[in-house]
């Protein structure tokens, strides 16, 4: 989400890159995306972008590439650049392939801190993006978030706030409202951020004290006509941070009344909503940047990564690791495993039609029933595998699946 962040915020310049992202295994995803490129593949720039080289899902956007490249009658090798850590897979298949360039990544830097690392800084150089001005709004948040007393460090005192407002359990979600169109992506990105560093199980003493922080939000006034209504009227078990920017536009503005502008109204929105959520005791953080530009957005992303740290240890936990994002991918193998085992089964049946609980009988892998049905029904409906679904009489779950190739 960094990258995109950046490059939805600040890019592209007029001298800049265009950037596309494969950020999912959806092959649906990244035919839009090829299909956006056209022609100009033959003259695109790949970034693989990987710490491990290992992740699931970079490398199945590599090979859709790679193969997307070898339909052109080229080598992908030879448009693409590395960002990995020394010694990894992805590392090693940069040398033995002849990639462009290596660029790298620490053991130290996580996915979700690694934004102002090579990162997210090459393709926002490449994108035209001020590189330098992040770099600065970063290291002045670093100045200000290192003082000793509470009150003059802004992150300390949001890390203050969001034990207080949450009870020091995550008791309320926080909710972003970016009243700025280009701060839209900032929601998603703090998803990751906050809820991956602080959703624990355990603390650092070995507790299981289930802490976390809910994340979401949208953006204003986007937000006037969803989900605002049941912030003022529905539950309260929440607090939001709005995030007000000075400057409306380059340049400017038409009035759309008497005297007003449409920034003028975006502010009124911005006042007005949190007027309406204080009137019924719904608690609020405001954090104001003179405009969007590459300073205020390296300050914010400093701001946040050192209010989570701070907040970690105020709940003591571990906010720079993952378990349980571990845990799934764990899960996820084993379902991988789980369908090719149950291909193998369909094959052997000779085109025998099977019941999900036939062939649930039959695997020795150790997966649900409802694990499964869904990969039946996934594999019944790919085109990439000869699998009829044949209806049952008694509805979805007595459907038979059969291996028949054509021909």
């Amino acid at each position: 989400m960094g990258p995109q962040f950046l490059f939805d915020a600040l890019g592209p310049q007029s001298d800049g890159l265009r950037l596309h992202f494969f950020d999912n295994t959806d092959p649906d995803g990244m035919d839009r995306v090829l299909g956006q490129l056209g022609a100009r593949l033959a003259t695109t720039l790949v970034m693989v972008i990987s710490k491990s080289g290992g992740t699931v899902e970079t490398r199945n956007g590599m090979l859709e590439a790679e193969a997307a490249w070898r339909r052109l009658g080229l080598s992908m090798a030879a448009h693409t650049v590395a960002i990995t850590q020394e010694g990894s897979a992805l590392f090693k298949r940069a040398e033995e392939e002849g990639f462009i360039d290596i660029f790298p990544m620490w053991d130290w830097v996580g996915g979700r801190t690694s934004v102002l690392s090579a990162v997210g800084l090459l393709p926002a150089a490449l994108a035209g993006i001020d590189t330098q001005g992040l770099l600065e709004g970063a290291r002045l948040m670093d100045e200000a978030t290192r003082r000793s007393t509470v009150r003059d460090n802004p992150a300390a005192m949001m890390a203050l706030a969001w034990h207080f407002l949450g009870d020091g359990r995550g008791q309320r979600d926080l909710v972003v409202l970016p009243y700025k169109d280009r701060l839209l992506l900032f929601g998603r990105y703090l998803q990751q951020l906050v809820m991956e560093s602080l959703g624990k199980d355990l603390d650092r003493d070995g507790r299981s004290v289930g802490q976390g922080l809910v994340v979401y939000g949208n953006k204003g006034s986007t937000d006037q006509h969803a989900y605002v209504q049941q912030l003022r009227d529905g539950p309260d078990n929440f607090f939001v941070t709005f995030i007000d920017v000075l400057k409306d536009r380059s340049g400017s503005s038409v009035e759309v009344e008497e005297g007003l502008t449409t920034g003028d109204y975006l502010l009124g929105f911005l006042l007005g909503t949190r007027q309406a959520l204080s009137e019924k005791g719904r608690a609020s953080i405001t954090l104001t940047i003179p405009t969007v530009d590459s300073r205020a957005v390296g300050g914010l992303i400093a701001l946040f990564e050192r209010t989570v740290g701070l907040y970690a240890s105020l709940i003591n936990v571990n906010a720079y690791h993952q378990p349980g994002v571990e845990a799934g991918k764990k899960a996820a193998g084993l379902v991988v495993m789980a369908q090719r085992e149950m291909v193998g089964v369909l094959q052997a049946a000779g085109g025998s039609p099977l019941s999900a609980r036939e062939l649930f009988g039959r695997l020795e892998a150790d997966v649900s029933p409802d694990v499964v049905v869904a990969v039946l029904e996934h594999l019944a409906a790919s085109q990439s595998y000869p699998v009829r679904r044949h209806e049952g009489s008694f509805g979805p779950f007595s459907a038979r699946f059969a291996w028949e190739p054509s021909g």
